[in-house]
């Protein structure tokens, strides 16, 4: 079986079990930089391993007739044309819930560093400023993940993985998404507005589509609870920037954890990078890492290459997208 991987070659030999690759696979390697389609149409395999960002179009598709599988490396799947492929019997196969717990476990770091206000008690201890950030906690004690309201803005994987993890912490849950879900984990169902008005935290957990883009507005942030903060590991395009920082400026919003910009790779004009310092204190901001993990890159393989096993047997994969 001819396999056509675009992605990462460190990251692929680094992070699979040696004996889930079978000897009698034949591994091509384009690497995850571009790859023309007529490259990519000239290796004639039979499965394609492309990184989340890499488009698999429908040209590609209908000029390779031994194909039988494209797998996503990661949970996205949007560049791979899932019609076409469908109409030549081709499954789309991507990685949901690899990353789950990761993603969440990063939710949780957000959360507690804008309560325990890290990046702020980190600078005074660098500029030898110890003793005035600790007399102020005196005066005004930091506050507990315990305890708090937390909302969780989707239900999927991810959701349910942080609302694990948060019960442990002795938070309340309450959770919005399109339908209530079969399995919560704790986690009451409330409306938007209800949720929106009663969480000291809330945490978003939907996927982009033209109904949730900027669902985050000026409108969304008027119904917070003031000093509630917002947590976005998703996607940065459920939020309006511009309306968070007026709202961080205002106070309504007590702060504001993301590991998703919009657009990325993040410009140095975005709204976020520019507020005043004494704001910018209320902010935690990573590079979108939360699931890029040695634990979620071995789940990842391992499902990759039990997909690819599953193929070439003739059975049906798991994690299909595109309805076969």
């Amino acid at each position: 079986m001819k396999i056509a991987l675009m992605i990462n070659e460190k990251n692929m030999e680094r992070y699979s079990a040696k004996e889930d690759i079978s000897c009698a696979w034949e591994l091509i390697r384009l690497g995850n930089g571009e790859v023309p389609d007529s490259e990519l149409i000239a290796t004639d395999a039979e499965a394609i391993v492309a990184d989340a960002v890499r488009p698999v179009s429908e040209a590609v598709i209908k000029a390779m007739p031994r194909l039988k599988l494209i797998h996503s490396q990661g949970v996205a799947y949007n560049l791979i044309d899932c019609r076409a492929a469908a109409e030549r019997g081709v499954y789309v196969c991507n990685n949901a819930g690899v990353n789950a717990g990761a993603v969440a476990e990063h939710a949780v770091m957000l959360m507690l560093a804008l309560l325990r206000r890290f990046a702020e008690s980190q600078a005074y201890v660098y500029a030898g400023r110890q003793m005035e950030f600790k007399n102020l906690c005196f005066e005004n004690g930091l506050p507990e993940l315990a305890g708090k309201h937390v909302g969780l803005i989707g239900m999927g994987a991810i959701g349910r993985e942080l609302a694990k993890r948060l019960s442990a912490f002795g938070c309340r849950l309450s959770y919005n998404s399109r339908r209530p879900a079969a399995e919560s984990c704790g986690a009451e169902f409330m409306a938007k507005e209800e949720l929106y008005a009663s969480c000291d935290i809330i945490s978003l957990h939907a996927p982009v589509t033209p109904e949730t883009i900027n669902m985050i507005d000026d409108d969304a942030l008027s119904r917070f609870n003031p000093g509630t903060l917002l947590i976005n590991t998703a996607r940065g395009e459920l939020v309006d920037q511009e309306a968070v920082c007026r709202a961080l400026i205002s106070g309504r919003l007590g702060g504001f954890g993301a590991d998703t910009l919009s657009p990325e790779p993040v410009t140095l004009d975005n709204p976020l990078l520019k507020l005043p310092p004494e704001t910018a204190k209320r902010v935690a901001l990573t590079p979108h890492v939360a699931g890029i993990t040695s634990g979620s890159f071995e789940r990842t393989y391992r499902n990759i290459w039990n997909n690819i096993r599953l193929v070439s047997e003739g059975k049906r994969p798991s994690n299909i997208v595109n309805g076969l």
